[in-house]
């Protein structure tokens, strides 16, 4: 490991390679800025620039920092503008959207900013050391597994309903469940629940719905207000945080650093998972009194996911270069470039090129920092865009709004679907519906269906929950999720009685 470090340090420390890092993390988190804009897009836009590049490492590198700068800086717009293009910072929203609002935007990507570095880091330290370990411990997981990962991430719903709200929670996602069989489905290629649309054959766009159930209610929200944004939160007042808020979030870095990373070890799991499980943990260990500051403006709510997704993107390395399986979508497309660039992931390419295994992870450290150096004194400037009048500020979520749904898919049927999604989440912000349930059940929805369907087809039926211990921890976990707080709620309820 030693030599293998050398190796890579010398590769990522060359100028060229230097920078190429900083060229991928700017990319990346001005893309990742933009609401819709995430970094599959960017990535396969780039593939071609890579390739002409020659230099495999130096390909490689660019396309990484363009990763992980696209998550790091992704969780702009979900705290200042609470329009989440990324999967992964979708969790970011439900506290940083709250702080800004409450004249924190400064302190809020201060404490994403801080999170995210760290996440990145400890999530690097754990890929070079843990690599070739873990190569073996995923290819124990199997579709089973998978389908339970996917039901233990839709056990933490309850984490992101509030008091008395678990209800209106599942209900939310059982429509985001019902949405993801729109398509294709996983056990015949025949179109379901399409009405004969032929745009709907690949179903409804994650891009488009997100967009729709939060960026569209929040610029209707924001003509119905009495004030302008400047005047109940645009002035920067806050940029640091205090020993007490740093000693209170420190943990949760900690936790969701290792936590995220392992999660994002496992092929198909991804950033998206760890926000969600990772928020879901912290909110579920919180003492009582804090559990009720999530999803109001909680730092460790903040924390908790940005630190996950960080983590989980450098864990997502793992399976893609050490098995060739991809960790995610964004992967995936990275997989197409490694094969591009004539370059076999697997368990040879740590001893047959061993500079590119190595330069990768030793830029992912220059990288994390290079974003630190970045992203802090730009703060007090990104975050001015709260300053910006309302009369400017709508029209710009709006068109980015819109832009991002039809760049997701390239056909206006995209544009129809934002616009009548984005009335029903209106309406169910009004009725006091959670939305990110809805949002979970259909992002999860596609996986834990083609997983089961798969796990069916090998076992006969669903042996498989007995067959496979792992499996049935794992649905047993989920179980506990949901179970505990209700319980709680009862108690609580017998307690007020």
């Amino acid at each position: 490991m030693l030599e293998g470090i050398l190796i890579g340090l010398q590769t990522a420390l060359s100028l060229q390679n230097l920078l190429v890092v900083i060229g991928g993390c700017l990319i990346g988190t001005f893309i990742g800025m933009l609401p819709g804009l995430g970094p599959m897009s960017i990535i396969a836009i780039m593939i071609p620039v890579a390739i002409t590049m020659g230099d495999p490492s130096a390909a490689l590198i660019l396309l990484a920092g363009v990763y992980y700068g696209a998550i790091f800086g992704g969780s702009t717009s979900s705290i200042l503008l609470n329009a989440p293009g990324v999967a992964g910072t979708v969790a970011s929203s439900f506290d940083g959207y709250p702080m800004s609002q409450q004249g924190k935007a400064g302190k809020a990507l201060t404490i994403a900013a801080i999170a995210s570095f760290a996440g990145g880091t400890i999530g690097a330290i754990l890929l070079m050391v843990f690599a070739p370990m873990l190569s073996s411990v995923a290819l124990l997981f199997h579709s089973p597994e998978y389908f339970a990962l996917m039901v233990v991430g839709l056990s933490a719903i309850a984490a992101f309903a509030g008091p008395g709200q678990v209800t209106k929670a599942l209900l939310m996602t059982v429509l985001g469940l019902i949405m993801a069989t729109v398509g294709e489905g996983a056990l015949f290629n025949l179109p379901r629940f399409t009405g004969g649309i032929m745009d709907l054959q690949s179903g409804f766009g994650f891009i488009t719905l997100a967009m729709a159930m939060f960026a569209l209610p929040e610029a209707i929200f924001l003509v119905l207000k009495p004030k302008n944004l400047g005047e109940d939160g645009g002035e920067i007042k806050d940029l640091r945080i205090t020993r007490a808020e740093a000693r209170a979030i420190a943990p949760v870095i900690g936790r969701q650093s290792i936590q995220g990373f392992f999660i994002g070890v496992l092929p198909g799991a991804g950033a998206t998972i760890a926000s969600f499980l990772g928020y879901a943990v912290e909110r579920n260990i919180a003492p009582k009194h804090e559990q009720e500051e999530f999803g109001k403006g909680s730092i460790k709510g903040l924390a908790a996911p940005e630190t996950a997704n960080n983590a989980a993107c450098t864990g997502s390395f793992v399976p893609l270069l050490t098995l060739g399986i991809p960790g995610s979508g964004t992967t995936a497309i990275l997989l197409g470039a490694l094969i591009a660039l004539n370059v076999t992931p697997g368990p040879r390419l740590m001893v047959d090129e061993p500079q590119i295994f190595w330069a990768v992870i030793m830029s992912m450290f220059i990288g994390n920092l290079v974003l630190l150096i970045l992203n802090l004194p730009l703060i007090p400037y990104i975050a001015k865009l709260l300053a910006i009048p309302r009369n400017f500020l709508i029209p710009f979520i709006l068109f980015f709004t819109l832009m991002g749904a039809y760049i997701g898919q390239n056909n206006a049927t995209e544009l129809l679907l934002l616009v009548g999604f984005g009335i029903c989440g209106i309406a169910l912000k009004f009725a006091n519906y959670p939305l990110p349930p809805l949002l979970i059940g259909f992002i999860l929805g596609g996986m834990m269906e083609d997983n089961f369907s798969r796990s069916m087809q090998l076992y006969g039926g669903v042996n498989f929950v007995l067959e496979r211990p792992m499996t049935m921890i794992l649905l047993l976990i989920a179980a506990a999720l949901i179970i505990l707080p209700v319980l709680r709620t009862r108690k609580a309820r017998k307690a007020a009685a």
